[in-house]
């Protein structure tokens, strides 16, 4: 399956497994993974699993995170996208069977919008080309910077929930009202 949406400084496209190097470089920081349960991998094994993983969720649920490529460089900076989690395979609290968006950058890249940018196209894809009728997002309350991009990207806070020790700020939009 091939994706490819493109913004004013960013390619986000599927995920291949010639992405493995920058997906250890985000994925082994520790600073990426402050507010991800701060399990940052350990191995270039780990990434591949990860990237198979994102692969088959293209084939199996007919989307998945896309690759950020930054065009001036040329450089994979991270991923954004949207998932589908099933209710048998990832949960997040009692949340079950839902699309959720989500970003990730390498952090030398933080900071420059890629997140709000990415995500306002994935929504927009999501909406328009995918027709999900409801988009969700998650972020720790601690962390400030993802809690900004859900808001502002249009997401309406739903409640807050515990999650492995942490406290979570659950947030949707409807595509109703979308636009």
């Amino acid at each position: 399956m091939t994706f490819y949406i493109e913004t004013e400084r960013l390619i986000l496209r599927e995920l291949r497994l010639s992405d493995l190097d920058g997906m250890f470089e985000l994925d082994s920081n520790p600073e990426v993974h402050a507010y991800l349960g701060k399990k940052p991998v350990k191995t270039l094994e780990e990434s591949v699993k990860i990237l198979e993983s994102v692969i088959s969720q293209y084939q199996e649920r007919g989307i998945g995170r896309f690759a950020a490529i930054e065009k001036p460089s040329g450089e994979f900076i991270g991923w954004s996208g949207i998932k589908f989690n099933t209710g048998d395979m990832e949960t997040l609290g009692d949340k079950r069977d839902f699309y959720d968006i989500g970003y990730r950058f390498i952090p030398r890249y933080w900071g420059k919008g890629y997140a709000t940018e990415s995500s306002k196209a994935v929504l927009d894809f999501g909406f328009k080309d995918l027709d999900i009728k409801t988009i969700c997002g998650a972020a720790e309350i601690d962390n400030i910077a993802s809690n900004k991009v859900l808001q502002k990207i249009g997401l309406k806070y739903m409640e807050q929930f515990p999650y492995e020790n942490e406290m979570i700020n659950w947030y949707e939009l409807k595509q109703q009202n979308y636009g």
